[in-house]
């Protein structure tokens, strides 16, 4: 048990509860040690057993989860998820929490068909494991197994030396998961407000990408919306990948656009960004500038790669300020990177490249 990642599960639902504990423990590396009907009883819970990870409820009796969250971090931090429903409110909270010091958003389990349940399953237990390795850990986690997964072949062949046309207009493909929602904030409220169009694959859940995007285009001078299909990629915008579904860069002439698609997970995510990235090495190529950003796992370093052969400039973050340094070093290892950057620098090397 020492070595399994311990979990404390806080939900005032006895359901929600139960339906957790029996998701989590069906990964053999997670061990759920508590549960907990509201703040309260987990910090008694957290007297008894420090987790290594905590599954917060947005929502509580006697609590909210956001106070009981500001007194984790303050006090003792612990990696914490938060757990939402889909309602906007909840959505909302949710985000906050995650400026707050969460580190990532998981839907709540609810009834479906048996694939839904194996995503929900995957993402619930994947999301568990990037947070045992976040950064503000005191001991760092050692390396877990990424399990067998698809790649970017069922969404879109390879592409060919001769796919593209010439074109010189520029356009930015960013790639983050665990920690990204905060990245992407820092990266994009920065930038000036005629930068190259930007589009993003963040690892969220359906139903939060619509209010993240609207958080983000409240603080940036770029607008900043969720992807929708044939959404062109212009000057000044960035577009969002919404959740549950991937995102393709296309081009049509010299107009970029964008096709948000269906399909199974990639690399273990729906949205991806070895999707994404994939796109752009076919249909942008050498006017394309890739970022990798903070994230548990390998998802966008095949495509990386794929974009720096197709003649693509890319970057990664660092470890320093990724909260995950898995998905850029993954990148890294596989040769698919030009500049390895801190975070507050990754900004001023995309728009120097687009010049």
């Amino acid at each position: 048990m020492k070595d399994k990642i311990r979990v404390l599960v806080v939900d005032d639902s006895a359901v929600v509860r139960q339906t957790m504990v029996e998701i989590l423990e069906s990964d053999p590396q997670i061990k759920v040690i508590a549960t907990a009907a509201d703040p309260f009883i987990a910090a008694d819970r957290i007297r008894d057993e420090v987790p290594d990870v905590i599954t917060l409820d947005v929502e509580m009796p006697r609590m909210d989860g956001i106070t009981f969250l500001h007194k984790i971090m303050s006090q003792h931090p612990i990696p914490v998820v938060m757990c939402s429903s889909l309602t906007d409110l909840g959505s909302e909270t949710a985000l906050k929490a995650l400026e707050y010091g969460a580190v990532e958003i998981i839907q709540k389990p609810r009834m479906g068909t048996k694939q839904f349940l194996e995503e929900s399953r995957m993402r619930i237990c994947d999301v568990v494991k990037a947070a045992s390795q976040a950064r503000l850990r005191k001991v760092a986690a050692k390396p877990r197994a990424i399990a067998p997964k698809l790649t970017a072949d069922v969404i879109m062949a390879k592409p060919s030396s001769k796919a593209m046309m010439q074109t010189t207009e520029k356009v930015v493909v960013v790639g983050a998961s665990t920690g990204g929602t905060e990245a992407l904030r820092a990266f994009l409220e920065v930038l000036p407000a005629d930068s190259p169009g930007i589009v993003i694959v963040q690892h969220m859940p359906e139903g939060f990408t619509r209010a993240f995007s609207q958080r983000l285009d409240g603080i940036c001078r770029v607008s900043v919306k969720e992807a929708e299909n044939n959404d062109t990629v212009v000057r000044g915008r960035a577009l969002i990948a919404p959740g549950n579904h991937h995102l393709l860069l296309k081009r049509s002439g010299a107009r970029y656009y964008v096709e948000v698609k269906e399909g199974p997970l990639v690399s273990r995510h729906r949205p991806s960004v070895d999707v994404l990235f994939r796109s752009a090495a076919r249909y942008a190529g050498k006017n394309a500038v890739g970022v990798i950003m903070t994230g548990m796992g390998d998802d966008g370093a095949k495509g990386m790669l794929e974009m720096k052969e197709a003649g693509a400039k890319t970057i990664a973050q660092d470890e320093a300020t990724s909260v995950v340094f898995g998905m850029p070093n993954e990148a890294i290892k596989l040769g698919g990177v030009d500049l390895v950057r801190p975070l507050d620098c990754i900004a001023r090397e995309v728009i120097r490249l687009c010049d």
